[in-house]
């Protein structure tokens, strides 16, 4: 009988777990405007580069005393020549007091762009 018991407690708490695996895959396939593990790949891997963009800026900016380019980021190797990540592309502005790295998505899907700045904080539009 306890092992009746001991079995039934493990499938019940595997079934658990499983549930709450998938509620988990599901709500981070919304995030990335998709229902596929891929566009949650993808929208980790922007949000990863958006963090990496921030960093170099803030390193340049320590050297140089102000904010650049990614073709000033990229030739003063602050950070490695960075392609686009289909559907995003990215482009940096800058102030003298700031900066904000823009991922924005061409086509449709959600969110149309992410963004960071000096707060280094990732926001997105919807």
């Amino acid at each position: 009988m306890g092992r009746i018991l001991g079995f039934a407690g493990v499938l019940m708490s595997a079934a658990i777990v499983f549930y709450l695996y998938t509620k988990q895959a599901e709500s981070v396939a919304h995030i990335g405007g998709g229902t596929t593990v891929q566009a949650a790949e993808v929208m980790t891997g922007v949000k990863g580069d958006l963090l990496s963009m921030a960093n170099a800026e803030r390193s340049f900016n320590a050297t140089e005393g102000h904010y650049g380019s990614i073709d000033d980021l990229v030739s003063g190797h602050y950070m490695p020549p960075k392609g686009d990540r289909p559907p995003f592309s990215y482009d940096i502005q800058t102030t003298s007091s700031g900066f904000r790295v823009t991922a924005t998505r061409s086509g449709p899907g959600s969110p149309g762009q992410l963004w960071i700045d000096e707060t280094m904080e990732i926001q997105s539009s919807n």
